[in-house]
Parts: structure tokens; C-alpha cells; sequence
């Protein structure tokens, strides 16, 4: 990852359940499992490989079902996640470039693969899903946004914890509509008992691809992918590894 690291990935890694709660990500880990994974895997997936996985927030909702192994790049996170799915697999590890050595019925990449601002890192991430789906089972992969779909916004939130409380302004926009990111600004306000509220500033750079991108570099790794469409908005990709080819088919 760049070396200007988010913060809330790093040193405030602990916020994050304020900022994200795990009780938010209940309907996309539903249509992941539910919906997606059971009608493009060859049967009910049982293990589940996550790429990106952060604080672990959808895996919370699905590990009663799966079996999960979850990769992140940050240690940080990791711990986050440990803490919330202590009887999870978890390694440290960089969606572009770790090898496991196995397979899984299904391969999931949330957002955290906004984080890869170029072709060439999403081609790499792209090529590890394919490494680690069984032949005949089924990656998905869930970006915010497609550059078809992209739109400036402001948003804001936070939820108060135990002692301590987060609030933040987020604001995203494009830069330079001729390259593959957009930049995110993040305000945070961040409270706890009998200390005064901090403020702290954190940049943010994310991947923007075109769909028709994404369909190309997935089917070049060697998937057959295709697009859906969440209930929230989102548009995922589900790319199917073939049972009967190898990487590099035509």
C-alpha cells in the first residue's frame, strides 16, 4: 500500500468500530452469503477467504456459517478484528501480492480494494483472488463505485462507544478526471471521558475503473465475470473461476 498510510487503518485503528459499526455491514454480509456466493459458487460456499478484511465487520455476520480465513495488510486491523472474530484464521498479508497455498470455495474483496489506485495493483489483486477460488467457485469483488457510476458527495457520521465517541466529515471528490483515483478527505472528532475531544485530519486516495475495466482485467486473470447490483446501490463483480481451464484462457 502508498506510504501515506490512512490513519484509521493504522494509528487509529481502534476508532474504527465508531466509525464503521459491525452492525452496519448485516445486509451486505446477507447478499454476499445469501444471495451472491450461494448462486455463483458450485453449491453453498463452507470457506471463505477475505481479502482486505479490516476490522472484520462482514465476517462477524457470516462466521457462524463459514469458515473463514481473513488477510490484511494491517496489523493494526488485524487486532481489531481478532478482538471481534477470535476463532477466525487471521494473517498479515497484502491482497496483491500473498500466497496461501490453498483454495476457497469463495474469495471475497470489499472495499478495501479501492485502496489499489492503479491498473497494474488491481491486476495484482485480481490475479490472488484467482489463486485462492477453487476451480468452479466464485470471487466477488465489492467496490464502492465504477467511474460510471462515480459522484462528488459529502457525507458524516460516528456512534459513541464505550467512554469514548467519534464523529466525522467525509468528503469525496475527483481531482483529475484523467487518472484512476479520486481523493477523500476525512475530518475526525474524536471524544473520551475526561479528555478533551481531538480533532484529527486523515487523505485518503481510492481506485476509480471503469466497468468496462474491470470486466477486462478479471477476464484476463482467467475468470468469467459479471456484473450485479446491490440492494444499497453498489455494483459488485462475480467472477466465476472455470472448473474446465486454467489461468490465461481465451
Amino acid at each position: 500500500m502508498p506510504d501515506n498510510r490512512p490513519k484509521l487503518y493504522h494509528e487509529l485503528a481502534a476508532w474504527w468500530p465508531l466509525m464503521s459499526p459491525p452492525a452496519d455491514y448485516a445486509p451486505e454480509a446477507a447478499l454476499l452469503l445469501l444471495r451472491i456466493a450461494t448462486d455463483a459458487c458450485d453449491g453453498p460456499p463452507r470457506t471463505l477467504l477475505e481479502l482486505g478484511s479490516g476490522g472484520g465487520h462482514t465476517a462477524s455476520h457470516l462466521k457462524g456459517s463459514l469458515r473463514i480465513t481473513l488477510v490484511d495488510v494491517s496489523p493494526e486491523m488485524l487486532a481489531v478484528s481478532r478482538s471481534l472474530n477470535p476463532n477466525c484464521e487471521h494473517i498479515e498479508g497484502d491482497m496483491r501480492t500473498v500466497r496461501l497455498g490453498r483454495t476457497f470455495d469463495a474469495v471475497f474483496v470489499h472495499d478495501a480494494v479501492m485502496h489499489l489506485t492503479t491498473e497494474a495493483d488491481l491486476s495484482a489483486a485480481i490475479a490472488t483472488a484467482f489463486e485462492h477460488c477453487r476451480p468452479g467457485e466464485a470471487a466477488i469483488f465489492a467496490p464502492d463505485w465504477v467511474r460510471e457510476t462515480f459522484v462528488s458527495s459529502t457525507d458524516h457520521g460516528g456512534t459513541d462507544g464505550h467512554g469514548r465517541a467519534l464523529r466525522y466529515l467525509e468528503w469525496t471528490f475527483d481531482p483529475d478526471p484523467n487518472d484512476t483515483w479520486v481523493a477523500v478527505e476525512f475530518v475526525y472528532l474524536m471524544g473520551e471521558a475526561a479528555h478533551p475531544v481531538r480533532i484529527e485530519h486523515d487523505k485518503w486516495r481510492l481506485g476509480l475503473f471503469s466497468r468496462t475495466d474491470w470486466l477486462r482485467l478479471l477476464t484476463c486473470a482467467g475468470f468469467v465475470p459479471r456484473t450485479v447490483s446491490a440492494d444499497f446501490g453498489a455494483e459488485w463483480f462475480v467472477a466465476v473461476r472455470p472448473a474446465y481451464t486454467a489461468r490465461g484462457h481465451d
